[in-house]
This record gives structure tokens, C-alpha cells and sequence, in this order.
């Protein structure tokens, strides 16, 4: 049982570790001054190819909870994730969404019972100490609107989070996934066009090479992992996987593209480790039933355990910073972060 859980967690930690590779991909890959693009590219033709592969629709209430949950997990908090990243630099927007785990795991309680202990509480507050940290800047200037932004993403993340685990789906995994996808996608084309206009007439290998990273791995792949996570774990240890956005995006910009690690910074992803670990091995106290509608009508009684991004029976922010924005990271889906470099408008 034991290996089983560390297993699922360890699979799920994959998809903000992908996520914290979107800097690097988008600076060294796609296009400048384009997120908005970017955003639409990762996510709706990702969402198309699932759907094409499973060649399953939605049925039911599931046609609007399919759009409620995309919006919320892809498209409202790329296009909010978006404003942040303009108006705010990158620490700030980082620190900021790096609450979702305490959000999460404030709506868990009153959503699905569970109980918000004092251990959970700490560990927030460290990880957004130790996000802090390792990427905020002493110079950094604060802008209302995109503070507002800023926790506008993390409201919507954190409540796309626990909706995914209250909701359950007779379709596979890799369905409703799709079906988020595509939503979330569809919603950002219309904004996509009307702030950046059409996309660029020639695109170069490596942009291609870009978006078909994105798209595949970055949303496919890491969407997947990240959904069925919520599935088979409670909803905050979910969340508080995502402080490994920014720590991957720092390391990678230290790494690969030469930016300077700083001792503190070093003490700031500790921090966050020791956080993520403290909520990961919590003992979790026994809680009483919660009544759970499923879709298919009737209540299943206990904590949506078995649900997951929507998902019964298969085995996925943000999400993540709007690929492109020029921001370290993701901010996440979980949640993850934006890092250290103040990001490019496009």
C-alpha cells in the first residue's frame, strides 16, 4: 500500500516538474512576445488528440462540467496567469500562487471533508516562505491589477483542484482530460486572437519543435499525471506537489542557461522540499462521511475517493504559467511558480 501511494505521487510529481520546464522551452524554442499562442497551441490541440484517441464525448452533465473544469484548470487561470505575468515581475506572481496548496486545502475541508489540520497550515506557509526565497527580488514592485490576477489564477486552480476530485466520470482518464483540454482551449482561441492576432505566417523547426513539446508532453502527458494524481491522492498533497515548478525552472535556468544560484535561493528550495515532504507523510486523521453525487445520479458515500479530474474509472496548474509569458516555471497547477527573471510581454 505503502509503495503504491509513493508510486502515484512520485508520478504525479511529474507534471509540475514538466511544467517548471516551460521557461526554458519558450525562451530557447518558441516565438517572442507570444503567450497567449503559446497557451492555445499546448492546450487545444492536445486536447483534440485525446479526444480522438478515445473517440469518447461527453454525456450528460458532463458537457458543462467538462467546460466548468476546463475553464477553470486551462483557460481562466492561463488567461488571469497571463495578466500577472505582464503587470507583476516573476517572484511576485510565484510567491503569490504558491498559497494554492493553503486554498486547496481550504475548500477541500468545507467541499469534501476534509479535515484542515495545523500540519497542513505550517507546511503552506513555509512552502510559500521558501518559494519567496528562491525567487522573489528585493526590487520587486507591486502592480494592484496584477496582484489581483495573480490570486485570481490560484482561486481558480485551487477550486479547479478540489472540483476535480468532487466530480466523477464513467469515461477513462485520457477522456475527460481531453474534454478539459479542448474546453480550456477553446476558450483562450477567441482571447488569443483578438489580444495577439492571427499566428505568425512562417514558424521555424524549433518553434514547431516548441509547441509539439508543449502540446504532447507539457499538456497531454503532464495532464494526464497531474489528473490522475487527484484521483488517487487527497487533493492538498496534490497541490503542494506543485511547488516543484519553480524549484525545476530555477535549477534548469542555473543549469542551462547560466543564471546565478544564490545561497539563499539554495535555502529557499530546501525550504520548499521540507514543506513538500512535511505534507506528503502528514498522517491523515480519520473523517466522517461526505455525501458525493456521481454522474450518473445517486450519492456515493465518502471523501470522492475514487474520483479524479473527473475520472471513474481511468487512472493532468495553473496549470502553469502561459508557456511563452517568459517566466520561469509554471505556476500550478499547480501550483508552481514564476521565476526568476521578470517575464516579456508578447
Amino acid at each position: 500500500m505503502l509503495r503504491n501511494r509513493i508510486g502515484i505521487v512520485l508520478a504525479t510529481a511529474l507534471a509540475p516538474a514538466i511544467w517548471g520546464t516551460t521557461y526554458l522551452v519558450t525562451t530557447e524554442l518558441l516565438p517572442p512576445d507570444r503567450p497567449l499562442l503559446a497557451a492555445t497551441a499546448r492546450a487545444l490541440p492536445a486536447g483534440l488528440l485525446l479526444v480522438l484517441f478515445t473517440r469518447r464525448l461527453p454525456r450528460g452533465a458532463w458537457w458543462w462540467r467538462a467546460a466548468v473544469l476546463g475553464a477553470l484548470n486551462i483557460g481562466v487561470f492561463f488567461a488571469l496567469l497571463f495578466v500577472a505575468a505582464y503587470r507583476l515581475p516573476g517572484g511576485v506572481a510565484a510567491t503569490i500562487t504558491a498559497i494554492q496548496p493553503l486554498l486547496v486545502a481550504g475548500l477541500a475541508s468545507g467541499l469534501l471533508g476534509e479535515r484542515l489540520t495545523g500540519r497542513t497550515i505550517a507546511a503552506g506557509l513555509a512552502g510559500v516562505a521558501g518559494v519567496s526565497v528562491l525567487v522573489l527580488r528585493a526590487d520587486a514592485r507591486l502592480d494592484a491589477l496584477g496582484v489581483a490576477a495573480a490570486l485570481g489564477s490560484a482561486v481558480v486552480m485551487a477550486t479547479g483542484v478540489v472540483l476535480s476530485k468532487r466530480w466523477t466520470s464513467p469515461a477513462p482518464l485520457l477522456a475527460t482530460t481531453g474534454w478539459q483540454l479542448v474546453a480550456g482551449g477553446l476558450l483562450l482561441l477567441p482571447v488569443t486572437l483578438a489580444v495577439e492576432g492571427p499566428p505568425p505566417a512562417a514558424l521555424t523547426g524549433e518553434n514547431i519543435a516548441g509547441y509539439a513539446y508543449l502540446a504532447t508532453v507539457g499538456a497531454a502527458l503532464a495532464y494526464a499525471l497531474w489528473f490522475r494524481g487527484i484521483r488517487a491522492l487527497p487533493p492538498t498533497d496534490v497541490a503542494f506537489l506543485g511547488l516543484l515548478s519553480p524549484l525545476v525552472a530555477t535549477t534548469l535556468g542555473w543549469l542551462a542557461l547560466d543564471q546565478r544560484l544564490t545561497v539563499p535561493q539554495v535555502l529557499g528550495g530546501l525550504v520548499v522540499l521540507a514543506a513538500l515532504i512535511a505534507a506528503q507523510t502528514a498522517r491523515r486523521p480519520a473523517q466522517g462521511p461526505s455525501p458525493v453525487r456521481a454522474s450518473g445520479g445517486g450519492v456515493a458515500t465518502g471523501v470522492a475517493g475514487g474520483a479524479g479530474a473527473g475520472v471513474a474509472d481511468g487512472p493532468p496548474p495553473a496549470g502553469s504559467v502561459p508557456a511563452g509569458s517568459g517566466a520561469v516555471g509554471s505556476v500550478p497547477v499547480g501550483s508552481g511558480a514564476v521565476g526568476p527573471r521578470r517575464p516579456t510581454p508578447r
